[in-house]
């Protein structure tokens, strides 16, 4: 496709500076560039991870830990089968 296209003349230096070192034509470089720019501007962002921040919940006074039936007794009440 063709088309017109304005660079900034620092752009376009770098550009040319870049063709001429990769050996290259500029037409090549400036489709590189722009397809490595288009790649990271459209990226979706990185999702940040979820954190939760941890709480002292203790122990409750009058529950027997090492019984589990009793707990689940108290949970969801005597009837939970």
């Amino acid at each position: 496709m063709r088309t017109t296209l304005t660079l900034n003349p620092d752009v376009a230096a770098k550009a040319k500076r870049g063709a001429a070192k990769l050996r290259k034509p500029f037409k090549d470089v400036i489709n590189a560039a722009l397809r490595a720019g288009l790649d990271q501007v459209l990226a979706p962002p990185a999702a940040k991870p979820y954190r939760t921040q941890p709480r002292p919940l203790g122990l409750r006074e009058g529950f027997s830990y090492d019984d589990i039936g009793e707990l689940l007794a108290r949970a969801e009440g005597e009837d939970r089968k």
